[in-house]
């Protein structure tokens, strides 16, 4: 690790923005945006309903979480990308057209059906840990479009056959799932981070170290100068135990 963390800026049509004033960061903050590079970037943004005259076609999606299926919307030219972001087991497009109207449906489904927008970070790990069989998954998902076939659809979106794609094997994560033993805290200036990548999920990676499976989650990663540590090295920074997933609480985080 470098000797301290900053701000990374705003991201802006393929070009990173820096921040003015290079601003620090709290080690422990899992945005690697500081309080004005975070307004920057709701000012204009899809996420926040700042930047509803995006002329790219949207689709709306259907994400598997294990026990929750979420909807969500994506600009079609992104592919899986959103999906993978997310950490999403498998997923399903059910309709695409304009923003505006994928804003809507998106809210339709919330009303009617129940779905919600977002899943925690908690929720998400224990899907990992028992992820159950593709099959099973693209059920659930067949299942919850069906449900939506009854209800009026927004016009500026056309309805679309959904076509269930798996995203574990992706990821690298095994069919009996993954259950890390520990977790990385935030880290400080000098420390190590040392093991072998078992697999990437979102934006968590899980490294096989000497303790054992070691969950890191990489957001609390960006703002730090990372250097290459030398083979063989140690890994140093302080960890924490995990909790087992049938005892975990559902939290605010999103992703």
């Amino acid at each position: 690790m470098g000797t301290d963390r900053r701000c990374t800026g705003v991201w802006r049509k393929g070009h990173r923005h820096l921040c003015p004033t290079a601003a620090p960061l709290d080690p422990a903050s899992r945005s690697a945006q500081c309080p004005a590079c975070q307004a920057t970037d709701r000012a204009d943004s899809i996420a926040t309903d700042t930047r509803l005259s995006d002329p790219r076609p949207f689709a709306v999606y259907l994400a598997h979480h294990g026990s929750t299926v979420k909807v969500g919307i994506t600009a079609v030219e992104r592919g899986a990308a959103r999906l993978l972001e997310q950490g999403a087991l498998a997923s399903a497009v059910i309709s695409t057209g304009t923003l505006t109207a994928a804003r809507r449906i998106e809210n339709l489904l919330g009303q009617a059906l129940g779905l919600p927008d977002r899943v925690s970070a908690s929720r998400k790990r224990a899907a990992r840990a028992h992820p159950g069989d593709s099959a099973d998954r693209a059920a659930d998902l067949l299942a919850t479009a069906d449900r939506t076939r009854s209800l009026a659809w927004p016009q500026g979106q056309t309805r679309t056959e959904p076509q269930v794609t798996d995203h574990t094997t992706a990821y690298g994560l095994p069919a009996d799932g993954v259950r890390p033993t520990a977790a990385l805290l935030p880290p400080a200036p000098g420390q190590v981070i040392a093991g072998q990548i078992a697999c990437r999920i979102g934006t968590d990676l899980y490294l096989d170290a000497a303790p054992g499976l070691v969950l890191l989650d990489t957001r609390l990663l960006a703002g730090w100068a990372l250097h290459r540590a030398e083979p063989g090295t140690a890994l140093t920074a302080p960890l924490e135990p995990c909790i087992a997933p049938d005892r975990l609480e559902e939290q605010d985080a999103l992703f």
